[in-house]
């Protein structure tokens, strides 16, 4: 489990200081067996967390806690954070740092061009902390990381996981006029968790976010996740799925919610395998092109099989 402190940074700094003098939330410390995953360590690992730091970027993969670091690093696949480590706003779920982030890095998207050349991705997911200090959420900064990637890798297929842009008149067009070809945002739980789990966030908002990518872009593909095990109702997840297909999303993920620290919401319950089938199940019938609903599912697992899935099933319908 993750603590409080900072330990990425290695300091005595609060990580979530908003956080700090919140009661304890029960941990349940003990996982089911059907949560297990592979420690990180071996060679390919190691190269990849070489390149990492070699060009001095972040990665969800460790600022967030994934549990699929090590299987996704031993196969050179890297989910790059960009705009700095630190959030705007402060998700009760979430284990990024929160506070008043730093100017954007200029050479940031090169380097982020050049981690990708070395690792020779052939698909990458760019995903960012909330900016909500910036005039355009950072929406220009994605689109000069689309730009950089596609000057030195131009066959690599670049997958983004954007904030709202919550308030930010303009932003998405920006983003979309670059024209990643899958535009990923989550909408991390049910509406009626949002005022405990994604205080700084509208549900109907995002929901319009990714319809209006379709309506500019028909040509991207559109993908949103959730969490479960933080209390939502079956009948609550249902009702979001079709609200996710009536704004024409392509790809939906589930994935079991873990706590990252005693200060963050607990977990309710561990949704079983068996249950995670069944959404899947229904999620298709509802008619997503694909669905990734496991206990380990997350936005990037697996990222770029899965772009391949999407592009056959988007061949197969129109036949």
């Amino acid at each position: 489990m993750a603590v409080v402190l900072d330990l990425l940074n290695k300091d005595n700094r609060p990580r979530h200081p908003e956080k700090a003098h919140r009661p304890d939330q029960p941990v349940q410390q003990r996982k089911p067996d059907w949560i297990r995953v592979k420690a990180p360590g071996s060679p390919k690992w190691a190269e990849t967390n070489r390149i990492v730091r070699e060009n001095k970027l972040v990665t969800v993969c460790e600022e967030a806690g994934c549990p699929n670091i090590g299987e996704c690093w031993e196969k050179k696949h890297a989910t790059f954070m960009i705009m700095g480590d630190t959030c705007t706003r402060a998700c009760a779920f979430c284990n990024v740092k929160t506070g008043l982030p730093q100017a954007l890095d200029p050479n940031e998207p090169e380097s982020v061009a050049k981690a990708v050349e070395k690792l020779g991705l052939e698909h990458v997911v760019i995903t960012s902390v909330d900016r909500d200090d910036l005039a355009d959420g950072g929406a220009q900064h994605f689109a000069d990381v689309i730009h950089a990637i596609r000057a030195r890798s131009p066959k690599t297929t670049i997958e983004i996981l954007t904030p709202d842009f919550l308030r930010k008149p303009g932003a998405l067009e920006v983003v979309v006029a670059a024209r990643p070809d899958v535009f990923n945002h989550n909408l991390e739980t049910v509406p009626s968790k949002y005022l405990k789990v994604r205080p700084g966030a509208r549900y109907f908002h995002s929901i319009r976010l990714l319809q209006q990518v379709k309506e500019i872009d028909p040509t991207i593909f559109t993908k949103s996740g959730i969490m479960v095990g933080l209390g939502e109702e079956r009948n609550e997840v249902l009702q979001l799925m079709d609200d996710l297909r009536s704004a024409d999303v392509d790809f939906m993920t589930i994935g079991q919610y873990l706590q990252p620290t005693k200060k963050h919401h607990p977990v309710i319950r561990f949704v079983t395998p068996d249950e995670f089938k069944a959404f899947e199940t229904t999620a298709y019938a509802k008619g997503f092109s694909l669905v990734s609903s496991t206990p380990l599912t997350r936005s990037s697992h697996h990222a770029g099989e899965d772009f391949a899935k999407l592009k056959a099933a988007r061949l197969a319908k129109l036949g």
